[in-house]
């Protein structure tokens, strides 16, 4: 385990803000901390980059406990993205990217260059945005400045508090898509905090779902919804549960009990088997796709299912009854 948390206590007068937990995150795993307001989701990212101290129990990163070493040593290797994005309003785009490896004694040739580097992959050119101040930037535009400025002096851990919290429904999805696509985040350790469910299955490889400073249930997605360990897992989930439900199963999870379909038509969508349920039906409704008729992509033997929209659902229900029992 790259991050080991044992026994972890916080406490504010006299009341555990986090209550005796314990969890590991792999090296390049991405961990969602998910649950109800006030659970101890933020107080954890704090006392993993020691801006507050645990009252009890331990953080150990690569085996060492964060606590015997120097705190602003330890935030130099740790990108940290806050929920109110916290940009230096009197520093441009390009000096609030640099704040890091200027802090690391970078040459400023490499810092240029990183930050140029950072700043196309997040989508931001640099020969409109790099002199820009925060004022004049969208929400949209400050969150991927911060994401970039985390990520300037290529750190192997990333935490992240809601960076998408701010954005409308709109931004906020398509910036989520991005994010799994950005190849600076490729093989990085990332704990991030959510409070949306969407997003926590979106982006995690294991959800933690707490309440009451306690953890109720680590998992993978599918298995929150399939399996819960509890009755507040269940209900948690309730209110989205047939979407989230399609979110967590892919093609591939269904793809044996799909019945093929014909079509006539030349001109059809094509989906990989990885691509989750719930963006295949959005889809075809968005795209007016003829008939409802599509093919799958099977990526290991490289054949193709044609079938419909009606055959996935049919095929979803039954899959959904087995995975249930």
């Amino acid at each position: 385990m790259l991050i080991e948390v044992s026994n972890l206590t916080k406490n504010f007068n006299s009341q555990p803000a986090v209550d005796d937990i314990s969890f590991g995150v792999e090296a390049g795993e991405i961990l969602v901390l998910l649950g109800t307001s006030g659970c101890g989701k933020t107080t954890i990212l704090k006392m993993i980059n020691r801006l507050i101290e645990p009252t009890f129990g331990e953080i150990r990163i690569k085996g060492k406990n964060v606590q015997t070493q120097k705190s602003e040593e330890l935030r130099k290797r740790i990108g940290y993205v806050i929920q109110n994005i916290g940009l230096f309003p009197h520093y441009t785009v390009e000096e609030n990217i640099g704040i890091v490896p200027n802090l690391l004694n970078w040459d400023k040739q490499r810092i240029t260059r990183r930050t140029l580097e950072l700043m196309e992959m997040v989508g931001l050119p640099p020969d409109d945005f790099r002199k820009r101040y925060p004022e004049k930037l969208s929400g949209g535009q400050q969150q991927r400045v911060g994401l970039a400025r985390a990520l300037a002096a290529d750190p192997p851990i990333v935490l992240l508090d809601e960076p998408f919290g701010a954005l409308d429904p709109i931004t906020r999805r398509q910036i989520q898509k991005e994010f799994k696509k950005l190849e600076m985040l490729l093989n990085k350790t990332m704990i991030l905090v959510t409070h949306d469910v969407f997003e926590a299955f979106e982006l995690g490889v294991r959800v933690c779902l707490m309440d009451q400073g306690k953890i109720q249930q680590i998992d993978s997605a599918k298995n929150m919804i399939f399996t819960p360990k509890n009755e507040f897992v269940k209900d948690f989930f309730q209110v989205n549960r047939f979407q989230l439900e399609l979110k967590v199963l892919t093609l591939k999870d269904i793809l044996s009990e799909i019945e093929p379909k014909e079509s006539s038509c030349d001109n059809i969508e094509t989906f990989e088997e990885t691509t989750n349920l719930l963006d295949v039906l959005e889809t075809i409704e968005q795209r007016s796709l003829t008939q409802s008729f599509f093919r799958i992509k099977d990526t290991r033997n490289g054949q193709v299912v044609e079938t419909t929209s009606e055959a996935v659902i049919a095929a979803f229900y039954k899959t959904k009854t087995k995975l249930s029992k």
